[in-house]
């Protein structure tokens, strides 16, 4: 049984079409969101580590080294076991600035453009052996099922399907880091195919080789030395040099970098991937032995590489050798893809932007997409050169091994980002280079071309002739990379820009950038300073991005979110462009301002409460203590009852709390970060010439606020001391408003005061006057009889007597309550009080007519003190006068209700707002305008009700119908009337 191979190239473009078609439909959302967006979807696409080594060559590492083919997956499984230590903090970094390659890694961490091209250039070398290797396993594949077909034109034909698949889709993508759903969601269907294709193979070889399980076993009981040849036979060296570079591959090979933690959708799908890639992996390999003994069974020729597919021949099988076929398709071109993908990258933003910048006539964004396909060609032609050179006459597992090999030389280097600070550029590139070195020498020369050159020197690390000592050469280039790089790193100096970077990858530190101004003092003014190196479209899209990603307003100016500003900048560039570029645009066009004097700028505490906000939910014991600690006090800070600011030493203001938000009106997450000036009138100027003036109080500074007259009492402090050498100042606002208007009500209430013991003094003197003129009168009447002065005498009694009660009633009006000490509580009659009440508002307004109107009962009586009671009435009174429109009426009821006497005083006014019904009883309180009230009215009555036991209530409107007027409603007992009472006149 044969394939032709125009039905093998048309079960490839078909496989490939599927591919390209769910890709497509995923960024379409054409597919449901459910289903792109399931955690298995991530998971499943890390698969893509299993290329045609795994489906292929782990079988004939079986008939090698048994069942040490194993450590080829269980070093991938440690390292994402290790997960939240090894490869969330580099998921951190990656997420965090945009870094899209190991290479932008190494070129953020040590600062160093030639670090990360050194790391593009090794990676490149290492994976150009893992491409061939793919090409080579397809070439096989496709020879074996047909026979007539050229290795090298099969091995053509797959990269050249796998370079327009990668370059036509997978590239398409040129605007900085993001996520390709279409990507990952092909890997994933990939991944399914390859691990559904395995496990079909598995099963059908088990029932028709072996009859079933029952079957398997009696072969193989029958066939001990078919199963002791399984046992581990891979050396010790070998075992744990396989062990290393299949856990090293998690982090430095540029296809699962770019899978692990470019595609990552969030750390939580990370976090399950590290038990679900190792549960994947094992279902992967669990059909390996299957295949083994079923080609051992019978009897099956060729290479052990090839056993899946050479066995549907021996079975003449289409189903099986398609399957078969259709496994190592789907595990060569999604590596080979990725691969790719992600080498292009590396190559694009540390080889090609360096040495030539996109032009200024054309998009940047289509540049960008023309060369990285230009490159992906290049990419595959290169590989596909080194396998008509070198790699076609390797087998899969020499080429497998000087690829996990040449990257492991990475692995330093990645580990020192997160565990070694003191690791400099220095260090890393010659620790590289003097480890691809000894690799090179030691290991690929060997392995290629049969030369030894350890020989030269009496080192003996590994002879052609015994390939199986690969692990000595692989530990000791290792050995000489960390020794060399550590060495170095010791001796020479690190940057304050390495520093910087290695604060900020170190896990559980926090960078501390300092706070310094910038010379573009606008977001606007940030597109015309990138419009130098991106042009006009793309500086003016990159800005609009970074202030949409920051949730910032268009149109920026604070210092504060400028920083931000830049900082995002910086990251999205450097997903676009690469760390590097990104660093040295933003470093020489959207710079700092020179730094005056010598003291060292400040740490941005913006900062610093973003990150500790952000980390949280990480910090324990006694980092979660100090965290809660700080909020507390930061608590304290923002509820605060009075007014609080804090200043840096460059009047940027830190914190703004809400006392202050409520006193200005001025949100605090639109003043934090902003500086004084940039406050509105009349705080601007408040605020600022008192934080300039050597003045550490003030005293009721008066400001206008909506066109009324504000006092406030300003307080500032210096915050620097032994504990905090950074310096700033607090600043405190109290508002005296109120206090200032109670003072002066309070004045206005004494000279009223003043007046009335004024006019009760002259009420006094003027009626010894009066009592000598009735006299007169009375001896008038007594000594004539003349009709016309009888009448006269008469009239002038009448006068003078009025001129008495008036003065009685201002007296007595005038001792109510006088030296806080009230009458005797006798029997009042309520309508006696009213009416005097009434007849003391006359005297004020004797040309206007009264609009009063007593209804009260004569029988109605309390006990109480007649005057006292007479002054609620009239305050009452006089404030209803004061609210109704002129012309109408004010009533006055009294009524029984129980055993209580309720009165009640209503007008046709405005009524009184709701706000202020709450208020109205309290001291110095008045809705009525300057002059006339001090407030004390309605106080006055309140106590005077107590005093007598009576309760008071307003209903405001007091028409439901019309929704106007005003009704106080005052309760007393009800009091029995006495004899003395009784004969008292009404």
């Amino acid at each position: 049984m044969s394939f032709s191979v125009p039905t093998l190239l048309l079960i490839s473009a078909l496989y490939l079409a599927i591919l390209f078609a769910i890709a497509h439909a995923t960024d379409r959302n054409w597919l449901p969101r459910h289903w792109t967006h399931h955690p298995l979807v991530y998971v499943l696409s890390l698969g893509v580590y299993a290329g045609a080594w795994a489906v292929f060559g782990a079988v004939g590492m079986a008939y090698s080294f048994g069942y040490g083919y194993l450590a080829y997956y269980l070093g991938l499984c440690g390292a994402f076991l290790l997960g939240p230590v090894l490869l969330h903090p580099i998921l951190r970094l990656a997420r965090g600035y945009q870094l899209s390659s190991l290479a932008d890694l190494f070129t953020f961490r040590y600062r160093s453009q030639w670090a990360g091209t050194l790391v593009t250039l090794c990676s490149g070398i290492a994976i150009l052996s893992l491409l061939s290797l793919q090409m080579q396993a397809m070439a096989g594949a496709i020879q074996t099922l047909a026979p007539d077909a050229s290795r090298w034109f099969s091995a053509t034909l797959f990269a050249v399907l796998a370079a327009v698949f990668t370059a036509l889709f997978g590239a398409r993508r040129s605007q900085g880091v993001e996520r390709n759903e279409g990507l990952v969601m092909a890997m994933a269907f990939e991944a399914l195919v390859k691990l559904l294709a395995l496990g079909s193979i598995a099963v059908i070889l088990l029932f028709s080789v072996f009859n079933g399980p029952a079957g398997l076993e009696t072969w193989l009981q029958g066939q001990s030395h078919q199963v002791s040849a399984l046992e581990r036979r891979l050396s010790d060296g070998n075992w744990r040099a396989l062990l290393l570079i299949s856990f090293a591959a998690a982090l430095v090979m540029p296809h699962m970098f770019h899978m692990t933690f470019t595609q990552n959708p969030s750390p939580r799908a990370l976090a399950r991937a590290s038990w679900g890639l190792p549960l994947y992996l094992l279902l992967l390999a669990l059909p390996v032995p299957i295949v083994l003994w079923s080609a051992r069974a019978l009897e099956v020729a060729g290479s052990p590489d090839l056993f899946a597919v050479s066995l549907g021949v021996v079975l003449e099988s289409p189903l099986l050798a398609t399957l078969a076929y259709l496994a190592g398709l789907s595990a060569a071109s999604a590596l080979t893809i990725v691969l790719t993908l992600a080498l292009s990258g590396m190559l694009l933003n540390h080889l090609v932007l360096p040495l030539r910048s996109p032009p200024e006539n054309r998009s940047i964004y289509t540049w960008l997409q023309s060369v990285r396909r230009l490159l992906i060609l290049a990419i595959i032609l290169a590989a596909l050169l080194f396998h008509a050179l070198i790699g076609r006459h390797l087998a899969l597992d020499s080429l497998g091994l000087i690829a996990l090999t040449g990257v492991l030389q990475l692995l330093p280097g990645v580990l020192a980002v997160i565990y070694w600070p003191e690791g400099n550029r220095k260090g890393v590139i010659s620790g590289i280079i003097a480890g691809m070195l000894v690799w090179f020498a030691g290991l690929v020369l060997p392995f290629t071309t049969g030369i030894a050159p350890g020989d030269w020197l009496g080192l003996h690390l590994m002879q052609p002739s015994d390939i199986d000592s690969w692990h000595v050469p692989t530990f000791m280039a290792l050995s000489i990379n960390v020794l060399v790089f550590a060495l170095t790193s010791m001796l020479t100096g690190t940057s304050n820009g390495e520093a910087r970077a290695a604060e900020s990858c170190s896990i559980g530190a926090m960078a501390r950038p300092p706070r310094r101004e910038l010379e573009a003092t606008s977001s606007d003014e940030f597109k015309s300073q990138l419009t130098v190196p991106l042009g006009n479209e793309v500086a003016t899209r990159e800005v609009e991005r970074a202030l949409d990603q920051l949730d910032l307003p268009a149109s920026e100016s604070r210092p504060y979110p400028l920083r931000r500003l830049r900082d995002q900048l910086e990251v999205n560039l450097s997903g676009l462009l690469g760390p590097a570029i990104a660093q040295d645009i933003v470093q020489r066009h959207l710079g700092f301002k020179p730094q005056s004097g010598s003291q060292e700028p400040q740490h941005d505490i913006q900062f610093v409460e973003v990150a500790l906000e952000d980390y949280k939910s990480r910090l324990t014991g006694l980092a979660a203590e100090l965290d809660s600690l700080r909020r507390h006090y930061r608590q304290i800070l923002q509820n605060l009852p009075i007014a609080a600011c804090s200043l840096g030493s460059d009047h940027e203001i830190l914190m703004w709390n809400h006392a202050m938000e409520t006193l200005t009106g001025i949100a605090a997450d639109r003043t934090v970060g902003a500086t004084l000036g940039a406050l509105p009138d009349p705080w601007r100027e408040l605020l600022g010439s008192f934080h300039h003036s050597e003045a550490q109080h003030q005293n009721r500074r008066q400001v206008e606020l909506g066109g009324q007259p504000h006092w406030f009492n300003l307080h500032q402090s210096d915050i620097a001391g032994p504990g905090h050498p950074e310096g700033g100042t607090v600043i405190l606002v109290e508002d005296q408003t109120e206090t200032r208007r109670l003072e002066e009500e309070l004045i206005h209430s004494e000279r009223l005061a003043s007046v009335g013991r004024l006019a009760a003094g002259v009420a006094h003197e003027v009626g010894n006057p009066v009592t000598g003129i009735a006299c007169l009168a009375q001896n008038l009447k007594l000594e004539t009889e003349a009709p016309g002065v009888l009448e006269t005498a008469d009239e002038i009694l009448s006068q003078t007597n009025r001129i008495s009660s008036i003065q009685q009633s201002l007296m007595n009006f005038a001792r109510a309550g006088q030296d806080g000490v009230s009458n005797p509580h006798a029997p009042v009659r309520i309508r006696r009080c009213v009416d005097e009440a009434i007849h003391l508002l006359s005297l004020a307004d004797r040309e206007s007519p009264s609009p009063y109107r007593n209804h009260c009962d004569t029988g109605l009586m309390i006990d109480g003190d007649e005057q006292r009671l007479v002054q609620v009435f009239v305050n009452l009174l006089s404030n209803a006068r004061d609210a109704a429109p002129e012309g109408t009426e004010i009533p006055i009821d009294a009524r029984r209700v129980a055993a209580s006497v309720e009165v009640s005083v209503t007008d046709e006014g405005d009524g009184i707002a709701s706000s202020d019904l709450d208020h109205i009883f309290d001291p110095f309180y008045t809705t009525k305008g300057p002059d006339r009230g001090t407030g004390l009215g309605l106080s006055l009555v309140y106590s005077i009700v107590e005093e007598h036991h009576g309760t008071i209530s307003v209903e405001s409107p007091a028409s439901a119908e019309t929704g106007r007027g005003t009704r106080f409603v005052l309760r007393f007992p009800e009091a029995h009337p006495t004899n003395e009472t009784t004969d008292q006149p009404s």
